[in-house]
């Protein structure tokens, strides 16, 4: 399998923020939610040879090609078919309590990208499906033929952050009844079709945040995304680092919140010393999100949107 493909996006700064946690402990387990093609595990897995990776993925072609690829690190790597949110439960069933260090990348992987069969690209005419694990959900199809305007509209705003929302989803409900939607490049000619023309001329192909949008909502990704992030940020050890790799402004800001509430001071305000349990659990490892430099993105056009924010966590939960 070539592996040109797939360039891991800011591969380095993710296994620098990450290092601190992982070089002084032998034995040291770091999780990465997002397998995709392997790029980032392998990277771990080399970087940190004293290092255990369990790596998670919801689709079943990328554990089987990864598998490939992770093969000579044998027992080293743990291969789980979940979707990232499952991770308290991947752990508890490996007898894992407490981790050293997560990653998460939330981009598509580009394999999905570059399989015309998946309907993920709006480039290529493909069935709309969009789902990261084929075997269960509903189709970006079903969603489009069978949910109510207002719904739609809803998500198109939402989770595409798409000015045009009402429009698009107006001339789809008529299409529809004349027939039901299964294919990308009718539902790319519809959009392009309802936009006004000065919505056509600004950010790219006009279709991405009508796709983003199905993705999102197809997949449960905000949903999921919103449990994920507090449970790994559970499963830390003390001195373990979280570093988590956005695409969008929506998970990118649903991250920042959870980091920021990990990081407050949660005393309530005049008390001369503030006890243990109101501390901060989390200190930030970056100002803001940091972005990828202009070389990544002349070389990998599909780092440009991301933002990398990473956590250290700094002690206990008073709980746990």
């Amino acid at each position: 399998m070539s592996n040109d493909r797939h360039v891991p996006v800011m591969l380095q700064r993710c296994l620098d923020m990450l290092a601190p946690a992982l070089e002084e402990r032998p034995g040291a387990v770091v999780v990465d939610c997002t397998l995709g093609l392997g790029g980032h595990s392998e990277a771990l897995l080399r970087r940190f040879p004293e290092a255990r990776l369990i790596a998670l993925d919801r689709d079943k072609e990328a554990l089987r090609l990864s598998g490939e690829r992770l093969a000579p690190y044998g027992e080293r790597a743990t291969l789980v078919h979940a979707v990232y949110d499952e991770l308290p439960e991947v752990l508890d069933r490996l007898g894992v309590p407490r981790v050293d260090g997560v990653l998460f990348d939330l981009g598509v992987s580009s394999m999905q990208l570059d399989e015309a069969d998946r309907g993920f690209a709006y480039a290529q005419d493909a069935p709309l499906d969009m789902r990261m694990d084929q075997t269960t959900g509903m189709s970006a199809a079903e969603v489009l033929n069978t949910y109510p305007a207002g719904e739609l509209v809803r998500i198109l705003r939402a989770y595409g952050e798409e000015k045009q929302a009402k429009r698009i989803v107006s001339a789809l409900v008529r299409e529809r009844e004349k027939e039901p939607f299964s294919n990308s490049a009718r539902l790319v000619e519809l959009i392009r079709d309802s936009l006004p023309q000065a919505a056509k001329r600004t950010g790219g192909n006009p279709a991405k945040r009508t796709f983003q949008a199905l993705r999102i909502e197809v997949n449960g990704e905000l949903t999921v995304l919103e449990r994920a992030i507090p449970a790994a940020v559970k499963a830390l050890a003390v001195r373990g680092r979280i570093a988590v790799l956005s695409y969008h402004s929506l998970e990118d800001r649903l991250v920042k919140q959870v980091f920021a509430a990990g990081a407050a001071n949660t005393a309530p305000p005049g008390l001369p010393v503030v006890p243990e349990r109101y501390q901060p659990r989390l200190r930030l490892l970056t100002r803001g999100a940091e972005l990828p430099t202009e070389e990544e993105v002349a070389e990998n056009r599909r780092a440009a949107p991301a933002r990398l924010r990473g956590a250290e966590r700094i002690r206990e939960d008073e709980t746990s």
